[in-house]
């Protein structure tokens, strides 16, 4: 029986020792590798959601800088008044005309 320990322990200390500690080596790297992975892909992430940030708010810039020009609200804003002096006009014509009505019918009276 001594013998087959011997052999055994011979066994183990040879072949079995070298052999775990290979695998815990490998699991050990395969481990640091994807951690490191991880981290990348992290890094990776973040700086293109930053990019897609910045591309958001140039575009968001770019469209309040062109969506009105000033050019366009000036026509606009001098049709808008020319519109309102034209209704003023008629208010005041309509105004004067039943001002004068008003004052023909008190002179009849």
């Amino acid at each position: 029986m001594n013998l087959i320990s011997q052999d055994l322990i011979w066994w183990i200390t040879v072949f079995d020792l070298p052999a775990m500690a290979g695998l815990f080596w490998l699991i050990w790297r395969t481990r640091h590798d994807s951690e490191r992975a991880i981290d990348h892909l992290q890094d990776l992430l973040e700086a293109r959601c930053s990019q897609l940030r910045e591309g958001l708010n140039a575009f968001k810039l770019e469209v309040a800088k062109n969506y009105a020009s000033h050019n366009d609200l000036r026509d606009l804003e001098e049709r808008l008044t020319q519109h309102l002096l034209r209704i003023e006009a008629k208010l005041d014509s309509t105004a004067l005309k039943a001002e004068a009505v008003h004052a023909n019918k008190i002179s009849k009276d």
